[in-house]
């Protein structure tokens, strides 16, 4: 994997981290949006202008790839470096859970 990709993408921001876990099955940003409201019970909401701009940018560092259109919809997928910097965000995510319930 690029470094370069390493130092944009982690640590991840919370709006990026949620687009590029539900893209592990394919999905437009419409449907991203509506699942993380539920994921999250409200908590965190992306905007239209953050979800399309994040999915533009992920594309075209190549996280995620357009897979196809449906009723004028963009369906994504994440790619193979996609899931590799989320597996590395999940476990940076799992050690600081681990260390925050460690004595100081």
């Amino acid at each position: 994997m690029d470094d370069k990709l390493r130092r944009i993408y982690v640590p991840m921001t919370e709006t990026g981290f949620y687009i590029l876990f539900c893209l592990q099955k394919e999905s437009h940003g419409y449907n991203i949006t509506q699942k993380v409201k539920e994921l999250t019970k409200g908590q965190v909401v992306i905007s239209p202008g953050t979800m399309y701009g994040t999915l533009s940018k992920m594309e075209k560092d190549g996280l995620i790839v357009f897979s196809h259109e449906e009723e004028k919809r963009k369906i994504y997928q994440i790619t193979e470096i996609g899931r590799e910097i989320l597996e590395i965000e999940l476990r940076r995510i799992e050690r600081l859970y681990q260390n925050s319930k460690e004595d100081v």
